[in-house]
């Protein structure tokens, strides 16, 4: 499995925020956007980070995607 965060960017496009607000505003380092873009493993707290200044749970911004299926589930 591997974790999406299309539901992420979206909201971004939502809440007309972009890439660059939300990681200043998160206190989150470029390297912890590379790896969201590149849809790899962020920390927890990032998660956190990035639910607390968008007021969202973890379920709004990420979902787990199954290497088998490509099926979503949310998480």
């Amino acid at each position: 499995m591997h974790t999406s965060y299309k539901k992420l960017w979206i909201l971004l496009i939502e809440k007309n925020m972009t890439k660059s607000e939300l990681r200043k505003k998160a206190k989150l380092s470029t390297g912890v956007f590379t790896r969201l873009n590149k849809e790899e493993a962020v920390s927890l707290a990032a998660l956190k980070s990035i639910c607390v200044v968008l007021s969202c749970d973890i379920g709004d911004i990420c979902s787990l995607i199954s290497n088998d299926k490509n099926t979503e589930r949310e998480g």
